[in-house]
C-alpha cells in the first residue's frame, strides 16, 4: 500500500526519540500509548522488542484515520542471555550497571509502522556496545546527576556513562538512543512517506 502524503504520527513519550525524529525535519505528531508491554516468557533477544512494538501500534490502530502513519517502537538491553529493560528503582539501576560493567551488550530496537489497516512494516536493529571496567563511585555519580530510571539497561549512551564508559561499538548509535533514525527515514521513504 502506498500512502500519499500521510499524517506522520509518531507514538513515544520517550523524548530521545522525539529529538531524534524531529531531526529529519519532516512533519510530524506525537502521541502517547498506554499500552500492554508485557510478553510472552519464550520470547528471546530481539523478539521482545518486535512484540512490545507492535502491541503498542495495535493498542493505537482505531485511532488512526485514513491518512495516518503510525510509528512505534521498543528498544531493549539484552546481557548473557537476559532481558535488562528499564529499573524500578535506584538499586535496580546500580545492580544493573554494574552487570553492565567490562563486559558487551546487544540493544535491540523494533519500530513497527502502521496505518488503520494493520501493520506496513516491522523490524529490529541491534547494536552491540561495550563497557569498560566501571567503578562503584562512577555508577553512583552517573545515578545522582542524571537518573536513568526511563532507559533500558539504565544507561543513556548520550550521557556522562556513554562519554567515560563505552569503549566500542557496533552498529547504530542512535539504536542505542532507541531509535535507529536513519533505518527509520529509509522506510518512511520505501513507504513512499517523505513525498
Amino acid at each position: 500500500m502506498e500512502l500519499l502524503k500521510p499524517n506522520i504520527i509518531l507514538g513515544s513519550q520517550s523524548p530521545r526519540r522525539r529529538e531524534l525524529m524531529a531531526g529529519l525535519d519532516i512533519p510530524f505528531s506525537c502521541v502517547t500509548i498506554d499500552a500492554d508491554e508485557s510478553y510472552p516468557a519464550e520470547l528471546k533477544a530481539g523478539d521482545i522488542p518486535m512484540y512490545i512494538s507492535r502491541a503498542k501500534a495495535r493498542t493505537y490502530m482505531s485511532e488512526l484515520q485514513d491518512n495516518d502513519l503510525l510509528i512505534t517502537s521498543d528498544t531493549i538491553v539484552w546481557l548473557n542471555g537476559e532481558m535488562l529493560g528499564k529499573p524500578q528503582d535506584e538499586v535496580e539501576a546500580k545492580a544493573m550497571l554494574a552487570r553492565l560493567s567490562g563486559q558487551t551488550h546487544e540493544v535491540y530496537t523494533a519500530v513497527c509502522f502502521a496505518d488503520k489497516n494493520g501493520e506496513l512494516e516491522t523490524w529490529v536493529d541491534c547494536t552491540k556496545v561495550t563497557f569498560r571496567d566501571l567503578i562503584e563511585r562512577e555508577i553512583d555519580y552517573y545515578l545522582a546527576n542524571y537518573r536513568p530510571l526511563d532507559k533500558a539497561g539504565a544507561y543513556g549512551v548520550q550521557e556522562w556513562i556513554g562519554y567515560v564508559g563505552v569503549t566500542r561499538m557496533e552498529g547504530s548509535y542512535f539504536n542505542v538512543m532507541g531509535f535507529p533514525i536513519s533505518r527509520v527515514y529509509e522506510t518512511l521513504r520505501q513507504l513512499k512517506a517523505l513525498n
